[in-house]
């Protein structure tokens, strides 16, 4: 498993051990790297490794999907970071002491979200208040990609929140922008908690 200086995280094969992958299908990870290899996997689509992985090894569904993912990453047809359909996004979350309403708003209003997400064009799709938000998001450069916000309430004045930023270009660009979003959550953290638990 080599890198190429834009890891933009850990492979699957580091998350998921060998001893729980060989508990849950039977297999360790070179096992089904030899199994995959002599299938012919490496000329297979996605969805083509996952339905033989789940349909002819009797694996269930998301560790069939996780032996998929574990492949194209081991054999360079996939990157961290990047979809089955080749596309780049990446992601952040944060758990922040206020309500979903003023979480959800320090996306959605403007002088709000300038105090935290500075120097960015930010147009909002969608806005369900107190639940998520999609936006296209232009950066310095001029590009437009796309985010989504979705939160989950973990108490009256605790809410989880979750980015994931899409259409990005490349594997450096979603590196970049995963630091990009630990940064600012920290920042919309601050912000929100620093002012209390009004207006919510």
């Amino acid at each position: 498993m080599s890198g190429n200086g834009t890891s933009t995280g850990k492979r699957i094969t580091e998350k998921l051990s060998d001893e729980a992958l060989r508990e849950a299908t039977g297999k360790d990870w070179p096992q089904w790297f030899a199994v995959l290899d002599a299938w012919g996997a490496v000329s297979r689509n996605h969805t083509e490794i996952a339905r033989h992985v789940r349909e002819d090894h009797a694996v269930d569904g998301w560790y069939a999907q996780s032996v998929a993912v574990g492949y194209e990453q081991e054999h360079g047809l996939r990157e961290v970071g990047q979809s089955s359909t080749g596309a780049w996004r990446t992601s952040g979350s944060k758990t922040i002491e206020a309500t979903a309403a003023r979480v959800i708003e320090a996306f959605a209003d403007d002088d709000v979200r300038r105090r935290w997400l500075p120097g960015v064009d930010f147009t909002l799709r969608t806005h369900r208040p107190a639940k998520s938000v999609t936006a296209d998001f232009k950066d310095a450069t001029g590009a437009t990609t796309r985010i989504s916000v979705t939160l989950t309430v973990k108490g009256p004045e605790k809410t989880a929140v979750g980015v994931g930023h899409e259409k990005l270009r490349d594997a450096a660009e979603v590196a970049a922008y995963k630091v990009f979003w630990r940064e600012r959550l920290t920042e919309l953290k601050s912000l929100l908690e620093r002012s209390g638990p009004s207006g919510g």
